[in-house]
């Protein structure tokens, strides 16, 4: 696999690696529903996919005052740990990290997640020496701010104009413009692909097997 473009490729998790996202969704929704508030529909509960939580729950509660967020917090974070175990990675994930990793690209992840639940899941999924590098949301700005891709590419050593950011919402393509990174969209996650073809990402694919193939091509 020849190196043409990018040495550094950056990933989402949930939606990107992850087949998480409906169980986000139906986890915000349970959330709701415990404390009696307005239950954001499938749209604008899967749109907050990928921000940290203060920030999803804000937009997906508008009406939530300021002083309950830890409550709708502690009820989100109840109902996702419950089903917790029954998400897993998208097929053909593990061969594709695998095949970057053995072809010497660099490997990083920035999401949304905070630092407890990615390191939990990398290690529910053995991918905790996947990568060389990860940002979470509660340890720097959330996306679309570009902290995190900066941040990861001070750390390796990477330069922003060779780093590819991979993920499956306009929170991850908005933050690859904002930080001058490439962007490339897959459209099996949270946002329609409309949304994301908006923001003209280097490419757009339906699955996991046409990622890794564009990968081999052009990165």
């Amino acid at each position: 696999m020849a190196q043409q473009n990018f040495d550094l490729i950056v990933f989402d998790w949930d939606g990107t690696l992850m087949n998480s996202t409906v169980h986000i969704t139906r986890s915000i929704q349970a959330a709701c529903r415990d404390l009696g508030l307005p239950v954001p529909d499938d749209i604008s509960a899967s749109y907050v996919i990928g921000l940290g939580l203060r920030d999803a729950l804000e937009i997906a509660v508008p009406t939530l005052k300021p002083e309950d967020y830890p409550k709708l917090t502690e009820r989100y974070r109840v109902h996702y740990l419950a089903g917790d175990r029954t998400t897993e990675l998208f097929v053909g994930v593990r061969e594709m990290l695998t095949d970057l990793r053995e072809s010497g690209y660099f490997l990083a992840v920035a999401t949304g997640k905070s630092r407890v639940g990615l390191n939990r899941a990398l290690d529910a999924v053995r991918l905790t020496g996947m990568f060389d590098a990860t940002r979470c949301a509660d340890e720097t700005f959330s996306k679309p701010n570009p902290a995190m891709l900066h941040e990861l590419t001070r750390e390796l050593g990477q330069d922003l104009r060779r780093t590819v950011m991979i993920g499956d919402t306009t929170h991850d393509l908005q933050m690859a413009v904002n930080a001058g990174a490439a962007a490339v969209a897959v459209t099996y996650g949270a946002h329609p692909v409309d949304a994301l073809l908006a923001l003209e990402p280097r490419f757009c694919a339906n699955n996991v097997g046409e990622l890794a193939a564009w990968l081999r091509q052009n990165a």
